[in-house]
C-alpha cells in the first residue's frame, strides 16, 4: 500500500475549538466548508457535536452532507441561497441563512415558509466582498423584519485585514460595523479565527472561527496555543547517491554541491503537496529537520539525507504537522496553510479519536 497519508487528529480538533470558544466568549459555529479544510466535514462535524454551538458551510450541498450523516446542531449557509428554489430546503433542513445582497433578500420576501427563517444579515465594513453597505443595513433590516417571513436577525460582518495586528482597517471596520447597526436589536458577529485570536474589540455574540480549528495559527509570529489537527505523512521509498554537480529531478532545478545522499517519497502534487515548494522548504525524516530538494512531481519528492545517516528505505517523513509547521510550508510555497489543507487528495485518512477509542 503506498504510503502517503493524512492523520487526523479530532482531540486536537476539539482543543482548538474550545480555546476559541474561551477566548471569545459567547457562542461559536464551528466553520467545516470546503469539507472541513480538507479535514473531512463528516468526520469533524460529529467530533465536534458536543462542544460546537453549530456549523457553518458555504452552501446548501455542504449543509445537506452534514444533514445526512444526522448533524442536528444549526448550520449557517455563510453564502445564502442561490435561487429562490433553495428555500424549500432550508425550510426542510432547518438550516439558517446569510442574506448579503438585495436579491436574497427578495426571495425571503416573495417566500411562503410554514415557518419563519432565521437569517443573518450581512454589512460590507470595508472588505467590499459582499454585504449590505453600511448606509442600507438599517433598511434591508427593517425589510427582513417586516416581510413576516424571518423571527431572528443576526448581524455580522467579515474582515479582510485581521491577521495584520499591525494595520488599522480591522478597529476601522469594526467601528464602521457599530455605525451602521446601531439600534438594531439582535446578536452580533465579527469574529473570524483572527478577529477571536487578535482582536478583542470583535467579540460579540458569535464567534466563526474557521483555520485555527485545524491548528494552522492566522496570526504572524504568535504562539496561541493551538495543535495541528492534520499530519501529511509518507516514507522513503528509495535512497540514492549524487555526486557534486549532478542534477536531481524536472528541470535540473537542484544541482549537488557536495556529495548528497537522497530520499524518493511517495508524496507529490497530485495529493496535494505544493509544487512551488523552493528547495530548503522544511521537512522531518524519523523526527530530525532535513530539506526537501529537487522539484516536486505527480507523485514523488526528494529529500535531503546527507545529514541523517540512519535514515533510509521505510523512514517516516512528515511534510507537515506536529514537527513541520503548515504555515511555514505555505510560506516558502507562496501561498496560505488554507489552501494547502483544502488541497490535500489521494492519499489515505485516518482518524484519531480517544473519545470513540475509549
Amino acid at each position: 500500500m503506498r504510503p502517503a497519508r493524512a492523520l487526523v487528529d479530532l482531540d486536537a480538533l476539539r482543543h482548538n475549538y474550545r480555546l476559541a470558544r474561551s477566548r471569545h466568549g459567547g457562542q461559536a459555529l464551528a466553520v467545516v466548508k470546503a469539507n472541513a479544510y480538507g479535514h473531512g466535514a463528516v468526520r469533524c462535524a460529529h467530533a465536534l457535536a458536543g462542544d460546537a454551538d453549530g456549523f457553518a458551510v458555504a452552501c446548501l450541498e455542504e449543509a445537506q452532507e452534514l444533514r445526512a450523516a444526522g448533524i442536528t446542531a444549526p448550520i449557517l449557509l455563510l453564502e445564502g441561497v442561490f435561487e429562490a428554489g433553495e428555500l424549500d430546503a432550508v425550510e426542510r433542513d432547518s438550516l439558517w441563512m446569510v442574506v448579503h445582497h438585495p436579491e436574497q433578500l427578495r426571495m425571503i420576501e416573495q417566500a411562503r415558509p410554514a415557518r419563519p427563517y432565521t437569517v443573518w444579515l450581512k454589512v460590507n465594513s470595508g472588505m467590499n466582498r459582499a454585504g449590505f453597505a453600511p448606509e442600507a443595513a438599517a433598511a434591508a433590516w427593517q425589510r427582513l423584519n417586516d416581510c413576516g417571513k424571518v423571527d431572528e436577525i443576526t448581524l455580522m460582518t467579515h474582515f479582510a485585514r485581521a491577521d495584520e495586528p499591525q494595520v488599522i482597517s480591522t478597529a476601522t471596520q469594526i467601528a464602521r460595523f457599530d455605525a451602521a447597526t446601531a439600534g438594531l436589536p439582535g446578536a452580533r458577529s465579527l469574529a473570524n479565527s483572527a478577529g477571536v485570536l487578535g482582536w478583542p474589540g470583535a467579540h460579540r455574540d458569535w464567534a466563526r472561527p474557521g483555520i485555527l480549528l485545524y491548528g494552522a495559527d492566522p496570526m504572524p509570529a504568535a504562539d496561541n496555543g493551538l495543535q495541528p489537527v492534520m499530519t501529511l505523512e509518507s516514507r522513503v521509498m528509495a535512497v540514492r547517491e549524487l555526486d557534486v554537480g549532478e542534477p536531481l529531478g524536472y528541470g535540473a532545478r537542484f544541482h549537488a554541491e557536495r556529495p548528497t545522499r537522497v530520499g524518493l517519497v511517495a508524496m507529490g502534487y497530485a495529493d496535494g503537496y505544493p509544487r512551488s515548494a523552493p528547495d530548503g522548504t522544511p521537512v522531518s525524516v524519523d523526527g530530525q529537520p532535513t530539506r526537501l530538494i529537487g522539484r516536486v512531481s505527480m507523485d514523488m519528492l526528494t529529500v535531503d539525507l546527507t545529514e541523517l545517516p540512519a535514515a533510509g528505505l521505510g523512514s517516516r517523513v512528515e511534510l507537515w504537522g506536529r514537527e513541520v509547521s503548515v504555515n511555514e510550508v505555505a510560506k516558502r510555497a507562496g501561498t496560505i496553510a488554507y489552501e494547502l489543507l483544502c488541497n490535500v487528495k489521494r492519499v489515505r485518512f485516518e482518524y484519531r479519536d480517544s473519545l470513540r477509542n475509549a
